[in-house]
Parts: structure tokens; C-alpha cells; sequence
């Protein structure tokens, strides 16, 4: 297993990237929903309402991802206070060196992982 403490690096740096960009993305969001209240035109009839629907719901579903992500990173440091890192949690073996430091918020091994 890698030194946990370039796993905790990589997983703080990677929590303050997804923080910015839920912050970004918030930002975008309330920006879009404050222009549509200003403009009155109908989103079913404006030649421009499809596009703004599609990057309204294409931002929202990025910044749910994003949530999902920091919870998953939040799990993972969580996992490093508690002792628990880099053990499966379906079948409790290690989960192998290059798959954390592929994918620090890896909770399972590859062969569990890839049971489904």
C-alpha cells in the first residue's frame, strides 16, 4: 500500500479541487436561475430556451456529481482517521497499491469491485 500520507495529499488537494467546483458551479447555477427570472420569454417557444435548459441541467448534474465526489473524499479521509484505509469493505484483504493511488476513494478491491 502507498505511504498514507501521500494518499492523505492527494485526497485534500483533490477535496479543495471539488470544493471550488461546487462553488463554481453553484455560482453558474443561481446565475442562470436569476437571468430567467428577469427575462420573461417562455423556454418551450425561445429559440434560445433549449440551450439554456440543456446548460442549466447539464451544470446541475455536474455539480451533483461533484457532491458525490467530495462525500466519496470525505469517506476516504475519514477511512485514513479511523485506521480502516486501504482494507476492502466487502471482503476486508488489501485493496492493491496502484488501484489507491489510481483511485484514492476506492473502498474495494478490483475483484470486488469488479463483482459488482
Amino acid at each position: 500500500m502507498p505511504p498514507i500520507t501521500q494518499i492523505h495529499g492527494l485526497l485534500v488537494a483533490d477535496r479543495e479541487r471539488t470544493a471550488d467546483l461546487i462553488s463554481s458551479l453553484s455560482g453558474n447555477i443561481a446565475s442562470m436561475v436569476d437571468a430567467s427570472r428577469l427575462d420573461a420569454s417562455d423556454d418551450e417557444h425561445d429559440p434560445e430556451g433549449s440551450t439554456i435548459a440543456f446548460e442549466r441541467s447539464q451544470a446541475s448534474t455536474l455539480l451533483a456529481a461533484a457532491r458525490d465526489h467530495l462525500a466519496d473524499v470525505d469517506a476516504a479521509l475519514a477511512r485514513i482517521a479511523a485506521g480502516t484505509y486501504g482494507s476492502c469493505e466487502r471482503c476486508g484483504r488489501p485493496v492493491a497499491r496502484d488501484r489507491l493511488l489510481a483511485r484514492p476513494t476506492a473502498r474495494t478491491c478490483i475483484s470486488c469491485a469488479a463483482a459488482g
